[in-house]
């Protein structure tokens, strides 16, 4: 079976938890099909067999993001010829699996990493692109074969958001963690570096700086959490210079009134990352929409107890009492994180247990061999049926 994979991240490009998504899946799926990926980027000759990178066409340098990615999106489609079946990840790159579907006659399988009409932020970051991203996520995944969704929540909003796709259309594919990579590092360099009080706990966040992660509330959740917590941020990638300029008064803010606020902008390397939520006494997730979250799964593979909102697809990972604690996004929302924070760092025994039970949790129910499995199982559906 030959497939063609479509992503805008992939390595070493990766940003967001799609991105992340797309590189532990293409993985396992090239021991499965005859594998290509087509991301962005320019051609390296670091990347392996299969890997075919494209840029936006130059003749729209400086125009909306949106128009240049639909130019991604045709190159794309136009290098698929011989290809069995297509398989696109977010807006980004659906409509190349749209367009490579009609052109090529093939069947297009979609993932659903979040929904377009669920995220009217994205309108400060791209204007009047966003009609355009919101136009080409409907046309694609009203026309797909199969659309994927990453949790049972997200299958609810997809149908919910696009009345018109039938139920059957729509499969539930969990996001998945690698626990061989992703596992308790007790080295700690790296916190050493950061320059971090190894006597001291920390809460950990580790995400974009977007509405979507709800990082504003964080900052104003940990004002006032136990003093002797350290904060460390490793958020970065901005969507907007609003977005930007309002972390960075919240962050000084923050500094102002507390010791031990860590921000790391820059993209860490993983190992690092993985250090840092081995050693966290909680790691936090306080996105106002989440699918589902594949940083969760990373902290509980690292046997840290999570704090995170009761959205999307979070409560399928993070079992509340269990693995976790979550938290109702509501008019109580950052009292509420600052309240499960201290709770769990108040309590280093129940957190310990948490971590643990969360480590086996990732192992038991979320490995990418199953999820690369079932994906292939759905891809020889899907062809059948054509």
């Amino acid at each position: 079976m030959r497939v063609g994979l479509l992503t805008r991240e992939y390595p070493p490009d990766v940003y967001g938890g799609a991105g992340v998504h797309v590189e532990f899946l293409a993985r396992e799926l090239a021991a499965l099909v005859d594998l290509d990926v087509h991301c962005w980027g320019e051609a390296s000759g670091a990347d392996a067999p299969g890997v075919l990178r494209h840029r936006p066409w130059s003749g729209l340098d400086g125009a909306n993001d949106a128009l240049r990615t639909f130019s991604v999106d045709l190159a794309m489609a136009a290098a698929l010829a011989g290809r069995d079946l297509v398989h696109s990840h977010t807006w980004y790159a659906n409509l190349g699996g749209h367009l490579a579907k009609l052109l090529h006659g093939v069947p297009h399988v979609m993932t659903a990493h979040s929904l377009e009409p669920l995220r009217p932020w994205k309108a400060e970051q791209l204007g009047g692109g966003y009609a355009l991203s919101s136009w080409a996520e409907r046309t694609a995944i009203e026309s797909a074969d199969a659309v994927v969704a990453v949790s049972g929540a997200m299958r609810e909003d997809i149908l919910a958001c696009y009345p018109g796709l039938e139920k059957d259309r729509v499969h539930v594919v969990h996001n998945g963690i690698d626990t061989r990579l992703y596992r308790p590092d007790p080295a700690t360099d790296a916190l050493d570096r950061i320059g971090l009080d190894r006597s001291r706990p920390y809460v950990l966040f580790v995400g974009r700086i977007t509405r979507q992660k709800g990082v504003p509330h964080l900052l104003r959740a940990v004002r006032d959490i136990d003093p002797a917590a350290q904060v460390v941020l490793c958020a970065g990638a901005p969507d907007t210079p609003e977005i930007d300029r309002e972390f960075r008064e919240l962050y000084q803010e923050l500094s102002r009134v507390r010791a031990g606020v860590h921000w790391i902008p820059q993209m860490l390397p993983r190992p690092e990352v993985i250090q840092l939520l081995t050693h966290a006494a909680v790691f936090v997730c306080p996105s106002v929409y989440e699918p589902l979250g594949i940083v969760n799964l990373e902290a509980m593979a690292c046997g840290t107890p999570v704090v995170a909102s009761r959205t999307g697809g979070i409560p399928e990972v993070v079992a509340d009492g269990e693995t976790g604690v979550l938290v109702d996004v509501d008019d109580d929302f950052e009292a509420g994180l600052a309240r499960a924070l201290d709770s769990v760092i108040g309590d280093p025994a129940t957190a310990r247990r948490m971590g643990g039970a969360g480590r086996e949790r990732a192992v038991d129910e979320f490995g990418w061999d199953a999820v690369a499995r079932r994906t292939v199982r759905l891809y020889e559906e899907v062809l059948e049926q054509a």
